[in-house]
Parts: C-alpha cells; sequence; structure tokens
C-alpha cells in the first residue's frame, strides 16, 4: 500500500495506524485518489465517535505525522463497506465530493473582479462552483 503523493513515497497503512490510535476514531481507511487533474490526494475515510471534526483530526495528525502524510480530504461515514472476508472494500469507498473538500457555505461573487477570479478558479480547480 505504498503509493507516491507530490514526490514524497507514502505508506497509507501508517497513517491508518496513527488515525486509528487516535481517540473517539472506531475505524478508517486512507487512499491516494486522482483529483480533476490527475494528481493523487490523500483521502481519509473515517468512522467517528461524536461530531464530524476535520479540522480536529488534521490538528492531532500534524503533531504525530509528517505534513505530507496528513489527508486534507475527509468523509465520514456510517460505517466502512466490507467484502465477505471482513475486510474493508476500499473500491466501494466513495469518491470524496465537493461538500467533502470544503467545510465553508458557498458565498457567491458580488463585482465583476470576484466574478473573474472566481471563473478563473473554477476553471483551474475543474469545478462547477468557486465562491469568494
Amino acid at each position: 500500500d505504498q503509493v507516491k503523493v507530490r514526490g514524497y513515497r507514502i505508506e497509507l497503512g501508517e497513517i491508518e495506524s496513527v488515525l486509528s490510535g487516535l481517540e473517539g476514531i472506531d475505524s478508517c481507511c486512507v487512499l491516494a485518489r486522482p483529483d480533476p487533474r490527475g494528481d493523487k490526494r490523500l483521502v481519509g475515510y473515517v468512522v467517528q465517535e461524536g461530531p464530524q471534526d476535520r479540522e480536529g483530526l488534521e490538528g492531532m495528525l500534524k503533531g504525530l505525522l509528517p505534513e505530507y502524510m496528513v489527508p486534507r480530504l475527509w468523509v465520514f461515514l456510517e460505517e466502512l463497506p466490507l467484502t465477505r472476508n471482513g475486510k474493508i472494500d476500499r473500491k466501494s469507498l466513495p469518491d470524496p465530493g465537493m461538500s467533502d473538500i470544503t467545510s465553508n457555505e458557498y458565498v457567491a461573487p458580488s463585482n465583476g473582479t470576484e466574478r473573474r477570479l472566481s471563473d478563473i478558479w473554477q476553471e483551474l480547480l475543474g469545478v462547477d462552483k468557486v465562491g469568494i
């Protein structure tokens, strides 16, 4: 389960081991998924007790792992899909959507400059909507 992300060789099992040791994490899985441009990004799939807290998870992991090993995309699930053998079915894990990428509410551009910048970022990121 070794992958290369942004030039770094990363052992996904190492991230999962540290993540599963955190308080409140019932189960987890980490994958390297391509973004719209084809670049790989780390995605953390988590079954967590209590409220979903992306910033809290990232903050705890930053103290335990190098920066490049901390997932930036998080998908919170009720339970991880399992194969017949009881292992995590990694192929059945959902792709992260835009709601998983950002926690901020959409705020529409209010003037011409903001609209132009929003259009540029939409094109660069390959997404439908970019707010201010």
